[in-house]
């Protein structure tokens, strides 16, 4: 699926900090950078993947996401006024009981 803008995505190389950025193919791992923007990201980061890939590819990516946390899954769901139990993650994180609550 191509981008709907034609700009260049130029987000900070930190966001990768696990991966080589220069290799990172934008188009292909969207889920990946759009999830590591949401978590990790600054405001003008944010606005920078609306731009790139859309409003709706954003929600569809992450409505697919296998993890976020939960100030993350907040933010998604008000901006896109989704419920949270839409979200992949969610179900997960619900079904999935962990060894200490805090």
């Amino acid at each position: 699926m191509p981008a709907p803008s034609s700009q260049k995505l130029e987000l900070p190389a930190i966001l990768f900090w696990d991966i080589d950025p220069t290799r990172l193919n934008y188009d292909a791992k969207a889920r990946y950078v759009i999830g590591r923007v949401v978590m990790y990201g600054r405001l003008a980061d944010w606005q920078a993947i609306l731009d790139y890939y859309g409003p709706q590819r954003v929600l569809d990516e992450m409505l697919q996401e296998r993890y976020l946390d939960k100030r993350s899954l907040n933010f998604l769901a008000f901006y896109f006024n989704v419920p949270k139990e839409q979200f992949r993650c969610y179900t997960l994180q619900q079904s999935t009981p962990t060894h200490w609550d805090f």
